[in-house]
């Protein structure tokens, strides 16, 4: 009986030059190909052709971008979590989604293994073996990246060239991208040189640039029940809609694309470009309407909280106790995070324009310079001088 091998597959490259590779190093293998759809927008018809074609005995092509948003997506959304205060995380919160759906096919078809086509010197690695093990730690990985003699994209498309595998990548063209349905990632090629300023025309998958966006402002109101998005523009959407729809506006002004570099889990820093259009205006909308609806305290130490969530997302550990711990507090915090945000998007940018909210903490009698019951003017000079107190009495020690 020959062994199975359930393999995370996309159709791309590395994925691609993978089942005749498992095939040619392994006796009596049997490799069953499962592409997880969050949102890519490839032609799933093909892709399941492309696996059977490439020599996987059967495929599954599945959507879970319910999934992806509901469970992932949403709760990053209420942390507002970023990676180093800027990554959306886009590529970090699939990788759980696509990693269940592995260990599930696996366990429906007997599979005792589970392949992937993540490089040795990437995240995703440590992100789909992270969710595999809290999953079903009896499951073995192969990981042909850290095995075979291929030592470059470039290798892989020779490979690919050798063994009649059609893939879209070329040496001229040699970025390597990631696209769902919240981000596209594109990385290596000539951005690898941190000298070269990256060109929209090549790399940009989603956006247009600032430059040649829109030249219209426009109005958009997103409304919020306790921290998840609900409505745009007073029309109710379904999760997946929701996402699309913010996207297409997103896209059109030219917001939410950022070159960075960044640390990597593995130790060496990275430079990426993402385009994040619909995430970034969601994570304004939210922040935006927290602003009026926490208060200072819980406000402070959420955006505390936020940095660790952001981590454990990119580090794969979105299985671990501290991060469903986290999500506990995190959703505690949005009880009173309803209302609507109004925002004006104009070529890259964002700008409130309005919040809406029956739990708004703001009190425009309290706040504004006028009088008010219950504040009064002269009441400062007794708090300051209490507050001031340490910094007198260091003063008068001559300390330093």
């Amino acid at each position: 009986m020959k062994e199975k091998v359930v393999l995370a597959y996309s159709g791309g490259l590395d994925t691609s030059i993978i089942i005749p590779w498992l095939k040619e190093t392994y006796d009596d293998i049997e490799v069953i190909a499962v592409c997880g759809n969050v949102g890519q927008e490839d032609k799933m018809e093909e892709v399941y052709n492309k696996a059977l074609k490439s020599g996987a005995s059967k495929a599954y092509v599945d959507d879970i971008c319910e999934e992806f948003v509901t469970e992932t997506i949403f709760r990053a959304i209420k942390a507002e979590a970023k990676y180093e205060g800027k990554y959306l995380l886009g590529t970090s919160l699939a990788r759980p989604i696509i990693a269940k759906r592995l260990v599930e096919v696996a366990h429906k078809e007997g599979a005792k293994y589970i392949c992937h086509g993540c490089t040795g010197k990437g995240n995703d690695q440590v992100r789909f073996e992270a969710t595999i093990a809290a999953l079903d730690p009896s499951i073995k990985v192969i990981a042909p990246w850290r095995m075979w003699d291929i030592k470059s994209r470039e290798d892989a498309i020779d490979y690919a060239n050798k063994h009649n595998i059609e893939v879209t990548a070329t040496k001229e063209k040699i970025y390597s991208v990631d696209a769902n349905l919240w981000h596209v990632s594109t990385e290596g090629g000539d951005i690898e040189d941190l000298r070269n300023e990256h060109n929209p025309d090549l790399v940009y998958k989603e956006c247009v640039s600032p430059e040649d966006a829109c030249d219209t402002a426009e109005y958009v109101e997103i409304y919020f029940d306790k921290g998840t998005p609900k409505k745009i523009n007073g029309e109710e959407f379904a999760p997946v809609e929701l996402i699309k729809k913010v996207n297409e506006l997103g896209k059109k002004h030219g917001i939410g694309v950022i070159d960075i570099l960044e640390n990597r889990l593995v130790g060496m820093k990275s430079r990426g470009i993402y385009e994040t259009p619909g995430g970034t205006i969601l994570y304004e909308a939210h922040n935006v309407l927290e602003s009026a609806t926490l208060d200072k305290d819980t406000l402070h130490y959420k955006q505390i909280v936020s940095y660790k969530y952001g981590e454990l997302v990119y580090d794969g550990l979105w299985y671990s106790k501290l991060r469903e711990a986290i999500d506990e507090f995190m959703e505690s915090t949005q009880d009173n995070v309803t209302g609507t945000v109004k925002l004006k998007l104009y070529k890259g940018n964002i700008k409130t324009a309005g919040i809406f909210s029956d739990n708004s903490l703001y009190d425009q009698g309290i706040s504004s310079f006028g009088d008010s019951e219950l504040y009064d003017h002269k009441d400062a000079e007794g708090f300051i001088n209490l507050f001031t107190l340490p910094l007198k009495i260091k003063a008068m020690k001559g300390s330093k």
